[in-house]
C-alpha cells in the first residue's frame, strides 16, 4: 500500500533529522537532552512514529544550527493539516493508538458524534462560517472515526458527564441521533462507555476534557484542550497523575450497564419531544 503523502513528509523529516544529528556527531540521547526530549522519543521522531511539537522542532534547530528548517517543515505539515494546530499532533497519534480513553465534561467526544451534531456545534462555534468549511471540518471528523470500524480499531473507552447528554445540542432531534448512535457504539462492542451521574457531585478533572492514548511500541500520552488550544502531554509524571485521575472518574461513574440505560432513556425523551414539536 502506497504511503500517504504527509506520512511520507514526516518521514522525509525523521531521515534528515537523522542525517543532521550524525552529522553534529550527537547520539539520540545526547540531542535529546538538550532540546529535553528523551532520546527514545528522538528515536521515535526519525523513524516517524511521533510527530514532534513546533516548540521541539524549533529547539532542534537551534542545538543543530540548521537555519530553521525542522521548524519550517513542522509549520508547512502541520499548516497542511485537515485539523486545527493545536489538535494536527493527536489527530496523528490517534490513529497509531491501540488504546484510548476520552472524559467529556460537555460534549460529545469527536469520535462518537453524528454529523447534525457536528454541525451544530460548528455553527455555534462561529454562526457566519461558510457551508464548506463546514462540511470540509465534518469530513474531517467523520473520517477520524473510521478507525471504530477498522479491524484494528483501538480499545476506546469514555465517560460522559450527565451534561453531556443533558446538554440539547442542535434540539431534541439531533441530540436523540446523538444519543442513539453511542448506544449503538455500545451494542456493536465498539465503544465502553460510562455516565458520571450530577448525583456523584464533585469530581476530578472538574470542568476540564482529558483524553488518554497507549500505544504497542511507544509510551502513552494525555492530551487536553483549553480555548482555541492544545496540550500534547508525554511526561511520565503528568501521564501518571492523569491516568490515576481517569482512574477516579472510573470510580465514580455508573456501570457500563446503567450508563447505557440513562443513554437510551435520556434518547427516547427527545425522540419523544422531538416528535410533538
Amino acid at each position: 500500500m502506497a504511503k500517504a503523502p504527509r506520512q511520507a513528509a514526516w518521514e522525509f523529516f525523521g531521515a534528515e533529522l537523522k542525517r543532521r544529528r550524525e552529522v553534529a556527531q550527537l547520539t539520540q540521547e545526547e540531542l535529546g537532552g538538550r532540546v529535553f526530549v528523551s532520546g527514545g522519543y528522538i528515536g521515535q521522531f526519525e523513524q516517524a512514529i511521533r510527530k514532534p511539537q513546533l516548540d521541539v522542532a524549533q529547539r532542534i534547530d537551534e542545538i543543530l544550527q540548521t537555519d530553521g528548517i525542522f521548524e519550517r517543515m513542522c509549520r508547512k505539515l502541520i499548516n497542511d493539516s485537515r485539523y486545527a494546530e493545536y489538535f494536527a499532533a493527536a489527530a496523528e497519534l490517534e490513529a497509531l493508538a491501540t488504546k484510548i480513553c476520552d472524559f467529556a465534561p460537555t460534549l460529545v467526544p469527536g469520535l462518537m458524534q453524528t454529523e447534525a451534531y457536528m454541525r451544530a456545534m460548528m455553527l455555534a462555534d462561529n454562526p457566519f462560517t461558510s457551508d464548506e468549511s463546514v462540511q470540509e471540518r465534518i469530513r474531517a471528523r467523520l473520517d477520524r472515526a473510521l478507525i471504530l470500524n477498522s479491524a484494528a480499531r483501538p480499545v476506546y473507552w469514555t465517560i460522559l458527564h450527565e451534561s453531556v447528554l443533558r446538554i440539547p445540542v442542535g434540539g431534541p432531534a439531533v441530540m436523540a441521533e446523538a444519543l442513539e448512535h453511542i448506544a449503538t457504539l455500545v451494542h456493536e462492542r465498539k465503544a465502553l462507555v460510562q455516565v458520571l451521574p450530577y448525583a456523584a457531585g464533585a469530581y476530578p478533572l472538574m470542568g476540564k476534557d482529558l483524553r488518554l492514548m497507549e500505544f504497542e511500541d511507544a509510551p502513552p500520552t494525555a492530551y487536553t484542550e483549553a480555548v482555541y488550544s492544545g496540550n500534547l502531554l508525554d511526561d511520565p509524571a503528568v501521564v501518571k497523575r492523569s491516568q490515576a485521575a481517569y482512574d477516579l472518574l472510573r470510580a465514580a461513574a455508573l456501570s457500563p450497564e446503567a450508563s447505557l440505560a440513562l443513554i437510551e432513556s435520556a434518547a427516547e425523551d427527545y425522540r419523544r419531544c422531538a416528535s410533538t414539536t
